[in-house]
């Protein structure tokens, strides 16, 4: 209260030099913010008003619209063992009872057609790779309502799937962001469901930016992880499906994995770029799957120490060509036995899953360029990859 005193008091200290001022030397004006009383503070309480709608809450405005929560329950069949005791007291091996158990998942997803198509992952409705007898997938949109949807098609190497539902009249729908990137250092909004707190509410929004592009790490679960969006908005269990939305309100990514030490958001999260998921969808809503067989006629073998001394290498790195098909592509683009593929496309590879994470993207028809040493010399090679006949 003392220091509240001394502040009122030199206001009013300047106040009254300033009408003396005023008095001798000529008119002077002193604006205040109250100087016209509940006008000024209707014009101030404007100024925030409009200060508080930035191109956040612009983009978190257009998008929520299109948020989902994503609510899967499966149903399995599972054989209950008899009491062990009555076994005993038999001498025999009693059979079992079958029993139905409910498996139930939560995630999040977005629309991204005014008829119904919605993006989400794929861990959120393949029940964990268990074998089930029936799921049932239920949609819950922001405004109440729910529809079930009908599972298109799964990507489980990109953790991508396409579900659908009718609705009676279009929906709200996210576009994708056209540029092939994310820019490091925009604005990046994760929108979803976390924890499964909401079955139909308005999305939880947090914010962060694009901390980094193009990340990589090792498979899991024979998913393939490669070209990552890594953000720093918050990203928990529920979020997964939910989109990564720049300051347009346009889908750069779907958020999928999260980096954590303690099983919540530690400030590392990780999206499946838009332009992949955008690739895969084109292909689960024409086919229901994504057809990634093709072929070469080349069979390969990581090169071991012991091969790498006999082939002269300095070290134990690549693939080393073992056999090759008659009238093969692999034969018509001048590959021999013995070669050793160490690139593709110009990025390094030591063993077969290396090989595969490379071609995730590539489909029959491409042409990629094998980076090759031969007797102790680099060439390139371009490889068709042909359809599999």
């Amino acid at each position: 209260m003392r220091y509240a005193l001394v502040l009122a008091l030199a206001l009013a200290g300047c106040q009254q030099e300033a009408h003396s001022q005023q008095a001798t030397d000529g008119p002077l004006s002193v604006e205040s913010p109250l100087a016209d009383g509940a006008g000024a503070l209707e014009r101030l309480d404007g100024q925030i008003a409009t200060s508080r709608r930035t191109a956040i809450t612009r983009a978190v405005e257009a998008a929520s619209p299109a948020v989902v929560s994503v609510n899967v329950i499966a149903v399995r069949n599972v054989v209950q063992r008899a009491n062990p005791m009555l076994e005993w007291f038999y001498g025999q091996r009693l059979p079992g009872r079958t029993i139905q158990q409910r498996i139930q998942g939560l995630g999040s997803g977005f629309i991204i057609s005014p008829d119904g198509y919605i993006v989400t992952n794929d861990h959120v409705v393949s029940n964990g790779g268990v074998a089930v007898e029936s799921t049932e997938i239920t949609i819950a949109f922001p405004d109440g309502t729910q529809m079930q949807a009908e599972l298109v098609g799964t990507d489980p190497e990109t953790d991508i799937a396409l579900l659908k539902v009718e609705p009676d009249a279009s929906l709200p729908y996210l576009a994708f962001e056209e540029q092939e990137d994310a820019v490091v250092g925009e604005w990046a909004i994760a929108l979803g469901n976390p924890f499964g707190l909401f079955e139909a509410a308005e999305p939880t929004v947090t914010v962060g930016v694009v901390s980094a592009v193009g990340r990589d790490f090792p498979a899991q679960q024979g998913r393939i992880f490669r070209d990552m969006i890594q953000t720093d908005a918050a990203i928990n269990r529920g979020n997964s499906g939910g989109p990564l939305v720049n300051a347009l309100g346009r889908v750069i990514g779907v958020n999928t994995v999260i980096y954590s030490q303690t099983g919540g958001s530690d400030g590392i999260g990780f999206s499946v770029p838009a332009w992949r998921v955008r690739q895969v969808v084109a292909e689960l809503r024409e086919t229901g799957s994504v057809d990634r067989s093709f072929y070469t006629g080349l069979s390969i073998r990581p090169v071991s120490a012991r091969l790498a001394q006999q082939l002269g290498l300095s070290e134990a790195e690549g693939l080393v060509v073992t056999s090759i098909e008659s009238d093969s592509p692999a034969e018509q683009a001048g590959l021999l036995p013995r070669d050793v593929i160490v690139t593709i496309d110009g990025e390094a590879v030591a063993s077969n899953e290396a090989v595969r994470d490379r071609l995730v993207d590539r489909r029959a028809g491409d042409t990629i360029r094998l980076g090759v040493v031969r007797r102790g010399r680099a060439i390139n090679v371009p490889l068709r990859l042909a359809e599999v006949q």
